[in-house]
Order: structure tokens, then sequence, then C-alpha cells
């Protein structure tokens, strides 16, 4: 095992990880998932429908420029007490949350630490590169999911609120702040390429405009150490694995080829090692079998992004939505959770990769 080249590899990732949920926890505790919350509901003009539809649109946002783990950790505590607030169905902007933060995570490299893996291994490693791959799968992922959300809960998305008083803001300049970094990331992560330099201004702007007019917003807890020394052991784990067999086991489970049956074939594979031990590790062991074409690489995504809706512990984001959920007094029925994971999961397995199919 060549320990400088995965620390090459790995770094990169890392570093990307501790600025960007710098500047997501920076964020929230300016106010700025707040103030999107109120501005969705101001938009919605008292119709749940068009509030749904607008903190839809959020999440997707969310999740594409700020990573899944965003909109789980910190978007969904918003809603849900925006949710509560109005008298709406909470689980209704759970199930939102949750299932957007994962099958809405194929925009942008940024939107899943599985999506840098993949950037490092296509042939142009470019932001739009990756885009121009992966948006028929990233499209359809999020289409069928809110329809899927809007057939489960249909009921739940009828009627009228009423809007009450608008909340305060102890740092509105900072706060408007963070609402033009967070808005200039997307543009700037497919302009400049960079995703470690981009996020590491941004996240450098914050810290500094915090440490001169909010320093009680600054902690060493918002860096995510347990997140990255877990995800470099995983790193070591798989690639010695790997070095051990491994590699063989699994090309010959996925097979090879482009054709639909051949994509859907990874993409299962990848659902199913998701939803077993965790959509990381199941990346990290499936990538090399997938390496001969960029479409086969794409198709491993789709499993281990939008797959993860079974099981609890398929995905971090998951766990970290569940733990916001209790937090927040929302009991979620796993059972329930595994019911409609297993009948959203195989229609996004072939729709997914059906839009594949034609690239």
């Amino acid at each position: 095992m060549d320990l400088t080249e995965l620390a090459a590899r790995v770094l990169p990732i890392l570093g990307f990880v501790v600025c960007i949920t710098v500047v997501a926890e920076l964020a929230d505790g300016l106010g700025v998932f707040s103030l999107l919350a109120r501005g969705t509901a101001r938009l919605a003009r008292g119709s749940v429908l068009g509030l749904w539809l607008l903190v839809v649109l959020v999440a997707v946002l969310a999740t594409a420029v700020l990573s899944l783990d965003t909109t789980a950790v910190l978007l969904t505590p918003v809603v849900l007490a925006l949710a509560a607030q109005l008298g709406l169905d909470r689980m209704l902007f759970a199930f939102t949350a949750v299932w957007l933060a994962n099958t809405a995570s194929l925009f942008l490299p940024v939107s899943n630490l599985t999506n840098l893996l993949a950037l490092t291994r296509l042939p142009d490693a470019g932001v739009p590169a990756f885009l121009g791959l992966t948006w028929p799968a990233a499209v359809t992922c999020t289409v069928v999911t809110v329809l899927a959300l809007a057939l489960f809960f249909l009921r739940s998305l009828r009627g009228r609120f009423v809007l009450g008083e608008a909340p305060s803001f102890a740092h509105p300049r900072l706060l408007w702040l963070g609402v033009v970094v967070c808005a200039l990331l997307g543009p700037a992560f497919v302009l400049v390429g960079n995703v470690l330099v981009v996020s590491a201004v941004g996240a450098a702007v914050l810290v500094v405009a915090c440490a001169v007019g909010a320093r009680h917003l600054l902690s060493w807890r918002m860096l995510p150490w347990q997140l990255v020394l877990g995800v470099s052991v995983l790193f070591v784990l798989v690639q010695l694995a790997h070095d051990h067999g491994l590699s063989d086991v699994l090309g010959r489970l996925t097979g090879s080829g482009s054709s639909w049956v051949d994509l859907l074939r990874v993409a299962g594979i990848g659902a199913l090692g998701a939803n077993l031990l965790d959509n990381l590790p199941a990346y990290l062991a499936l990538e090399p079998a997938v390496l001969d074409h960029p479409v086969r690489l794409v198709a491993l995504l789709v499993g281990v992004n939008a797959g993860p809706l079974i099981t609890p512990w398929a995905s971090l984001a998951t766990l970290l939505w569940a733990a916001r959920c209790r937090a927040a007094g929302v009991s979620v029925s796993w059972g329930g959770f595994a019911l409609r994971g297993l009948v959203l999961v195989p229609v996004l397995m072939v729709t997914a990769t059906l839009s594949l199919a034609f690239l």
C-alpha cells in the first residue's frame, strides 16, 4: 500500500470537508438557514403546497452547493421548527430533507464525499466535466424523489397556513455576508474548479468576519474531527482489503460494459452495499471495478448516493438527520422509513441508469 499516493488523494478531500463544514456551521449560527426558511414561507403566501415546493428548492440547492450533510444537519431542524410553528405535518418536511439530502447529491463534486472521490478518477477532473456526466441522473433522481414525496404525503400538501411574526437576528450585517458567501459558492465551484480553494476562501471570509463581530460563534467544536478521523481510517482499511484481493471479487460482481443493464447492475450493487454497510465504504470498495468507463463510475455514484434510503446506517447524513429529528421531538419509525425506501430506491435505480444510458 502506497501511503504517499493515498495521502495525496485523501488530504485535499478532507481539507474541503473541514472548510465547507466551517462555512455551513457559521452560516447556520448567523441565521442564514432560518432566513431562507422564513423567506420561503413568505413567498408561499399561505399555500402549503407552495411552501413545500420552495423547501424542496432550498433543500436541493443546499445539498448541491453545501453538501448533503448540510441539509441533514442544519436545514432539517429549521424546516421542522417552521412546520411546527405553522401547524403543518412535520414528517412531510422531515422526509423531504433526508430524501433530497441523498438523492440531490449528484449535481456537483461538493455535494457528496463520494463525488469528490470520483472526481479524482475521471479523465477530465474539472467540475463542468463532472456535471456533464452526472446531470441526467441528478435531475432524474431529484424529480422522482419529489414525485414520490408528493404521492406519499398527498393529504399533507393540501390547505393553507398563517405566517406569524418575523424572527430577529443578532448580527444582520454578518447574516447578509453569510448569504452572499453561500450564494457565491456554487458558481465559484464551477468557475474556479478547485473546490478546496473555493471552500477555504469562503471559510476564511466568514471566520474573519465572525472574529470581528460575532466571536461567540467560533468554536473548535464546529470542526468535524470525528468525521475526518473516521474517513481516514476507512480509506486505509479499504485500501488494505483491495491489496488482498477485494478488487478481483467485486470486479466479477459488477461485470463490464456500459449498456443500461450493465449500469443498472453497478448501481444496484452500489445501493445494496450502501444499505448493508454504509455508502462511503461501499463506494471505496467498488470504485476500482468501474474505472474502465466514466459512465459506469457515475452509475456507482447513483447507487451509493441515491440508494441509501432503506437502512438508517446506509448514509451518515441519515443518522445525523435522525438525531436532529429526535432533538426536535419528531419520532422516526425505521420500519416505515425502510418500507418507503424499498418502494423508492428501485425506481430511482431504474430511471437514473436509463438516463445515463443515453450519454
